[in-house]
């Protein structure tokens, strides 16, 4: 299981560091940033080494964050394999709210990380058909 961070930030310069700058503070180590748009603020998603710590952090310094339980996928780098993972969720009318990637530097390895409201269904599926659910550190 991997835990995600929504931080809610203005849509103005300089907030997005604001964030980054806390956890460097707190000395958590951030492996995947992804931002959002609305018209009144943004949302930063951010998977991070302590996910747990940089909320206490951040809610301490003003911010408002939450936790999601998200799912990451480590997929073999090759033409289709984003759309075969993604069809294994459509079969099984499996919705995701949203996705995001990122790459794990040693092995050069793709991680999607996607958020669904049936995360149990979703992670089982995944794992029947030999897809490999990155656990979080």
């Amino acid at each position: 299981m991997m835990k995600q961070l929504s931080v809610f930030v203005e849509n103005k310069p300089g907030s997005l560091k604001d964030v980054t700058s806390r956890l460097k503070e707190a000395g958590v180590n951030i492996r995947a940033v992804a931002s959002f748009d609305t018209p009144e603020f943004g949302i930063l998603r951010l998977v991070v080494d302590h996910p747990e710590e940089a909320k206490a952090y951040l809610t301490q310094k003003g911010f408002v964050v939450r936790i999601h339980r998200v799912i990451g996928v480590e997929l073999v780098d090759r033409q289709g394999n984003l759309n075969e993972m993604l069809s294994f969720l459509a079969e099984n009318e499996i919705n995701l709210n949203y996705i995001y990637s990122f790459v794990i530097r040693d092995g050069k390895t793709p991680v999607m990380v996607f958020h669904t409201d049936e995360y149990d269904r979703a992670e089982k599926i995944l794992k029947e058909k030999g897809i490999h659910i990155i656990e979080q550190e």
